[in-house]
């Protein structure tokens, strides 16, 4: 089955709003093994939304619709596609009922307009819709399926998890399952990544491997199919585990795993407690930290000491290794992490300093960073950044180095 997705609002062509519904369909129904070749957006344009009615089901035998099922006159999804089908509209009176209680529950005059979105295709299932009002609905004709959802993500998403995907998953009637992994990467890039295991990506058949970049981190999705479950996951860890022996060093998690909640899960689980120092940053890193729940049995606290004299009077920092070195360099680095660790007396200190950007600074180039790192009972060390971006971007970056290297240095 090839799907395409129709987002319906002219607000998401005036870039009012972010088609995040399309986004998450399209995750949904890759796991289903679903191809979603086409992505497509129209405005509340009756003329125009017919248009790409006539595109789509020339390349596409699942059509998915979100928006334009609301009360308002611009609200047109549902009678553009009746008029494309030759199709009239009917009420659904359970979904006007529920419509009808919503407005006694709230004390609210419910106007005639309301009672439109109730309507349904002629001889269309309705999804139920538990979070709004408008239902959904799922209709086959002529050897083309079409689903209409609506637009509001708080609405969509748990209508077509709980209705939607398994009406189109039992019209598949599909023996084999699709299931994925993704596995998370950080300190290579895609390329790289994509060249140390292009013998495996060259020879993929079951499970495959797909690479993908984001926000400076690269994901690989693994994908099997199979009827049993078992073995598909079996298939997975085989493969998983020729990547590990590739690039291991660069995992860090699966899925929706962050580098931030990684690392705080694995200071949680060894006991230990953390301080910071943060020149660059700005105070981004203790930020990430602290949107962790539990994060009080990590973080003891720590200093934003952007000038050097915050640096020299807070931190201890010598007038000497500033005078011969700047801040910006491996010694003030270490000297930040030691102190800053004795401070808060934590486990772990941890220090950001450096040029973020755009213009150089003590004589040294924009994107410049040293981060440092003092481990009780270990020798401190500090690492060195080359970063090329924007200056939050460059402070971005570095927070998740911070992470990573600390990672590395625990695991």
């Amino acid at each position: 089955m090839n799907a395409e997705i129709i987002a319906v609002g002219s607000e998401l062509l005036l870039g009012q709003i972010a088609n995040t519904n399309a986004q998450y369909i399209s995750e949904q129904l890759a796991e289903a093994g679903v191809n979603v070749y086409y992505h497509t957006t129209v405005g509340d344009n009756p003329v125009r939304l017919s248009q790409a009615i006539e595109i789509a089901r020339k390349r596409a035998d699942l059509l998915i619709f979100t928006g334009g099922l609301g009360p308002t006159k611009d609200d047109l999804t549902k009678e553009t596609i009746a008029k494309a089908l030759g199709t009239g509209l009917s009420m659904d009176e359970d979904a006007l009922e529920s419509i009808k209680a919503y407005f006694r529950k709230t004390n609210r005059i419910m106007t005639p307009n309301n009672e439109k979105q109730a309507l349904i295709l002629e001889g269309s299932d309705a999804l139920k819709n538990e979070y709004g009002m408008a239902p959904g609905m799922f209709i086959k004709k002529e050897g083309i399926t079409y689903m209409l959802l609506p637009g509001p993500p708080s609405e969509m998403r748990p209508m077509f998890s709980k209705y939607g995907l398994p009406a189109i998953i039992h019209t598949l009637k599909r023996k084999e399952i699709i299931y994925s992994r993704v596995l998370r990467f950080f300190g290579i890039g895609e390329a790289q990544l994509e060249t140390n295991l292009e013998e495996l990506i060259d020879t993929q058949t079951n499970p495959t491997i797909a690479p993908l970049a984001g926000d400076g981190e690269v994901t690989l999705r693994l994908t099997a199919k199979h009827e049993s479950k078992e073995i598909a996951g079996s298939l997975l860890d085989a493969v998983e585990e020729k990547i590990f022996d590739i690039a291991g060093e660069y995992f860090y998690g699966y899925d929706h795993d962050s580098l931030v909640e990684v690392g705080m899960n694995v200071l949680k689980e060894k006991g230990l407690s953390l301080s910071c120092a943060e020149s660059l940053t700005g105070g981004l890193f203790q930020s990430e930290a602290t949107s962790i729940a539990g994060a009080s049995t990590v973080l003891k606290g720590g200093v934003v000491c952007y000038q050097d004299e915050v640096k020299k009077r807070m931190l201890s920092v010598k007038e000497t290794t500033l005078e011969q070195y700047s801040a910006v360099s491996e010694q003030c680095a270490i000297e930040l992490a030691e102190n800053v660790r004795d401070l808060f007396s934590s486990d772990i200190g941890i220090s950001f300093t450096g040029v973020a950007g755009p213009a150089d600074h003590y004589g040294k180039k924009a994107g410049t960073v040293w981060i440092g790192l003092a481990v009780k009972d270990r020798p401190a060390k500090a690492f060195q950044l080359n970063l090329a971006g924007g200056r939050n971007a460059n402070r971005k970056r570095t927070t998740k180095y911070g992470w990573h290297y600390l990672l590395k240095e625990l695991t």
